[in-house]
């Protein structure tokens, strides 16, 4: 049998510890909404200049809210995938100041993995 000998807490090194620089603000929201095409989706800007995209199916939703959505504490972007009679749909929200990198990785992800029938 061995016994561990290693003092209590962690150990680690000063080049683990050093400041990393991160993405903060919402950055450019084009990077989010250039992903979608006129041919599967439509765009609709409405009168306080949230953006609304919508699948031509209608089960895919994303909207940007810049000054934050109505209702909702400080929701900048809505992504929502209506589910079916057996699996149920997902919504996923960002605030306002969530990077549009974040965002547009997300909508990625969820694009990537969606087929037309």
């Amino acid at each position: 049998m061995t016994v561990d000998v290693s003092p209590p807490g962690f150990s680690t090194t000063v080049e683990a510890l050093r400041l990393r620089s991160w993405q903060l603000g919402p950055g450019q929201p084009s990077i989010v909404t250039d992903q979608f095409s006129d041919a599967d989706f439509k765009v609709v800007v409405d009168d306080r200049a949230d953006v609304h995209i919508n699948s031509r199916d209608g089960r895919f939703y994303l909207g940007w809210f810049p000054n934050g959505r109505p209702g909702a504490d400080g929701e900048g972007w809505k992504l929502a995938v209506t589910g079916t009679a057996r699996v149920p749909g997902y919504q996923v929200s960002f605030d306002t100041e969530t990077p549009a990198q974040v965002v547009a990785a997300a909508v990625a992800a969820v694009l990537a993995v969606s087929h037309p029938h």
